[in-house]
């Protein structure tokens, strides 16, 4: 890998490491109290994510496409909006727990438009934030809030799903044929790489599929099942 391809792969590093650099030249204390923080999100995140994963996987295994389709597509109208609703107000867990769990929404047919809901309701009216915000706020102020919230929601939404295209996301790539590892989802665990060498390669802290002649199928759909983020796609040629 060519010096370039690698400061590519660990420019937000690069970043990160010069904004702390600047940060503790300015003000050693602010430095400081910012890498704590920093500190306690990672632990909060190796915590959590990996329960996210889990779940994420199982669901993925358990719910058929076509019952997303059905109740969360872009045809599920009314049910699918007030379904998203529903799953992002009882979610529990910090708002970065809800991103595994759309990208696997999304390739089983979520429409855009529900997963800014998902997203949004997961944000803001989570229903344990909101007993919360009437205990602490009062509950006009809540129930204001709330609908007003709601309402925002909803018209953002639709904007987002008029403007951003399925093919926008990350993983609208792999629906051409061959061996895909979406980028964006992979998490650096490794597993692929392990369960098939021969058609996966760690570049950098992440996995990527590699150019090969005659894939073993099975192989293939153990790494497809091993990953926990549900990253490898694998789609046949279309016989002329």
């Amino acid at each position: 890998m060519s010096v370039t391809d690698r400061i590519k792969n660990n420019l937000f590093r690069l970043v990160l490491v010069v904004a702390y650099g600047v940060l503790f030249a300015l003000s050693p204390q602010m430095g400081l109290g910012a890498l704590k923080s920093s500190g306690y999100f990672i632990k909060e995140m190796l915590m959590i994510m990996p329960i996210i994963f889990v779940l994420t996987a199982l669901l993925d295994l358990w719910v058929p496409r076509e019952k997303i389709v059905a109740y969360m597509g872009k045809g599920s109208g009314a049910k699918g909006v007030f379904l998203s609703f529903a799953l992002g107000s009882i979610s529990a867990g910090p708002i970065y727990a809800a991103f595994p769990m759309c990208i696997m929404l999304h390739k089983k047919g979520a429409s855009i438009r529900n997963l800014v809901i998902i997203l949004s309701s997961w944000a803001v009216i989570k229903i344990p934030m909101l007993i919360n915000e009437a205990k602490f706020l009062g509950p006009k102020f809540m129930l204001v809030r709330w609908v007003l919230s709601i309402i925002s929601i909803l018209i953002f939404s639709w904007l987002t799903g008029k403007i951003v295209k399925d093919e926008d996301l990350p993983q609208g790539v792999l629906d051409q044929a061959g061996l895909h590892l979406d980028q964006g989802a992979c998490m650096g665990c490794g597993i692929c790489t392990r369960t098939y060498p021969q058609a996966f390669e760690m570049a950098g802290k992440k996995a990527r599929a590699k150019k090969i002649q005659n894939l073993d199928r099975d192989r293939v759909q153990e790494a497809m099942e091993a990953c926990p983020v549900q990253a490898i796609h694998y789609r046949e040629e279309e016989k002329k």
